[in-house]
């Protein structure tokens, strides 16, 4: 979809002779109006349900609610937290999970740990070890397992023998690794305010345990309590991500005009449904007209956004 609203920014911007938009500008201002339409669908999502509320929207095609949350719904994921040490786990960010995020829906904890132990022989999606008993254990499908020395994290597909289990990823590179297995069961913590915590931490009546435990939210740090949950592979947050940055990539022709590569490394779409297009083509183009300095383009681009967005305007 992005060199499709290039060129469609494109061709309307050098219709009066306007100017050139170089890729890298593209870029940037395609960047901020993605970013513009996908916080726009939060607030959105709240006038729906206000709407609803007050009896003023629709059923079967006439549901808005719907499309707004399964666009949202496409944004929505699930990763295991990195322990920071002790029982501070650190928010989702591209260093730790590979995505930022945007807003955390729900924290997860397993409190249960199975069993643990060390890994005596290196297959492929697997954890061998001599002296387990994961049968009598009682470890099955789901369960979680933790290789303590690299930190990475999988879930059980099958238990083959006593010794031997086929895990989802391949996180087990080398013998003599420690691991540790939790138990499936979880628990959805409750989030409470730094300025609380200690006063429930007090109390035996009120204080976080394993059943229910609670979290805080500081800074870029999750503190999960009770400080028992403390590993690896005990905590998954549940959250919104933030949009990967687009980005139109081409290669030079001897010309000198870029001609437009989707096969390069560093190439990134837009994350937004297609039907955004023509949002994604006005918003750009009123950053377009601000760099260039030119108001009709930037009042032609806030122009088209006022006549496309009258669908919310009965819950404004």
């Amino acid at each position: 979809m992005i060199n499709e609203v290039r060129n469609a920014v494109l061709s309307i911007a050098n219709k009066n002779n306007y100017g050139y938009i170089s890729p890298s500008d593209f870029n940037l201002f395609a960047a901020n109006a993605q970013m513009e339409i996908y916080e726009e669908y939060y607030s959105s999502y709240n006038k729906t349900i206000n709407a609803e509320n007050q009896r003023a929207s629709g059923t079967d095609y006439a549901d808005i609610e719907s499309p707004i949350a399964e666009t949202l719904e496409t944004f929505l994921v699930t990763d295991f937290l990195s322990n920071i040490g002790g029982h501070i786990f650190s928010v989702p960010t591209l260093t730790t999970v590979g995505n930022d995020s945007y807003y955390i829906l729900k924290i997860l904890c397993y409190s249960n740990l199975v069993t643990s132990g060390t890994n005596t022989s290196v297959v492929v999606n697997q954890l061998n070890d001599s002296t387990a008993t994961f049968i009598a254990d009682g470890i099955g499908t789901d369960y979680i397992v933790v290789n303590l020395d690299t930190n990475k994290v999988a879930t059980v597909v099958s238990v083959t023998s006593a010794t031997s289990m086929i895990l989802s990823k391949d996180i087990f590179l080398a013998s003599g690794n420690d691991y540790k297995i939790f138990s499936p069961a979880v628990k959805e913590a409750d989030k409470i305010s730094v300025g609380k915590i200690t006063m429930l931490n007090a109390s035996n009546l009120t204080a976080p345990n394993d059943i229910f435990p609670s979290y805080t939210l500081e800074g870029q740090n999750i503190k999960i309590y009770p400080n028992t949950i403390d590993t690896l592979g005990q905590v998954q947050a549940v959250y919104f991500r933030f949009p990967k940055t687009p980005k139109w990539t081409y290669i030079t022709l001897v010309s000198g005009d870029p001609a437009f590569d989707q096969s390069q490394p560093d190439y990134q779409d837009f994350e937004l449904p297609n039907e955004d297009g023509y949002k994604l083509v006005t918003k750009i183009l009123e950053y377009c007209g601000m760099s260039i300095r030119e108001t009709e383009l930037t009042q032609f681009g806030m122009a088209q956004q006022q006549h496309e967005q009258p669908t919310f305007s009965m819950q404004q």
